[in-house]
């Protein structure tokens, strides 16, 4: 797979835009906005596109923050396992709207939908929610799904 990009929009009073995918890998699960990179893009260009095609929001990329460096490993199938850079954003153009693929929501940190996200995202989104900057992999059973295990260190 292709290596993705993920971004969380943060409002001034931190409450955060989540979007429940509307099809596709992840149907029915709330997630950040982001996808795979296509050729000629950086990585923060893909993240600024997969932003706007998803819920309509305009970024420049040098304003994204970096808030993670994740490996997302599936040693059943290697060609699914991939690089993913999750960043904040604040500062954006335009207000969310429902896309195709994405129904966009805002959430108080305190009431994030952990029961409807991926397993992965319980275990290292709380800790860039709580101002870390990590880098880690985590490690997926054959269903894709499940998390077997996860390694993270903290950023300078």
């Amino acid at each position: 797979m292709r290596d993705t990009s993920l971004v969380y929009p943060v409002r001034a009073d931190g409450s955060i835009l989540l979007g429940r995918k509307r099809r596709g890998m992840g149907y029915g699960k709330w997630n950040g906005f982001g996808g795979k990179i296509e050729a000629g893009e950086t990585m923060r260009q893909c993240a600024c596109r997969e932003l706007l095609e998803e819920c309509g929001l305009v970024m420049e990329p040098e304003k994204l923050v970096m808030v993670g460096d994740l490996y997302f490993h599936q040693p059943s199938d290697p060609q699914w396992s991939h690089a993913g850079i999750v960043y904040f954003a604040r500062g954006w153009k335009g207000s969310p709207h429902l896309s195709d693929e994405m129904e966009p929501r805002w959430f108080r940190v305190e009431d994030f939908p952990y029961d409807d996200m991926w397993m992965a995202d319980r275990v290292w989104l709380p800790m860039i929610l709580s101002g870390k900057k990590i880098r880690g992999t985590i490690y997926f059973a054959e269903d894709g799904e499940t998390v077997y295990d996860y390694e993270f260190r903290e950023m300078t």
